[in-house]
């Protein structure tokens, strides 16, 4: 009985073409929001108590002042569309899984 055993699959398909969902696309931008932040409040805090010269300080103080903007820009920048599907021959299979979807098997 030769038949009985399942022969091991190499392929590895995408099942869905789903976004990821609302609350995980705000989680993932509030954390990125938050550590942005962080990193500019440690610049804040070193520009004033560590006795380095006016040209290092100048540093920690410019990354303080650039840093809520580019972390309210990354905030706002929602989820990366999926790129738009590859051409499909008219005599391609509708059932399978399409070209551009397909994923290699680890």
């Amino acid at each position: 009985m030769k038949g009985w055993r399942r022969k091991s699959r190499t392929d590895v398909h995408q099942v869905t073409d789903a976004k990821p969902s609302l609350t995980a696309d705000i989680h993932k931008r509030e954390i990125s929001y938050l550590i942005k932040m962080g990193i500019r409040t440690i610049c804040l805090i070193l520009a004033v108590v560590l006795p380095l010269p006016w040209p290092y300080r100048l540093v920690f103080i410019a990354a303080a002042v650039f840093l809520p903007y580019i972390a309210v820009i990354g905030a706002n920048e929602r989820g990366k569309e999926a790129p738009p599907p590859t051409f499909q021959s008219p005599e391609a299979n509708q059932t399978e899984i399409p070209l551009h979807r397909r994923e290699i098997g680890s």
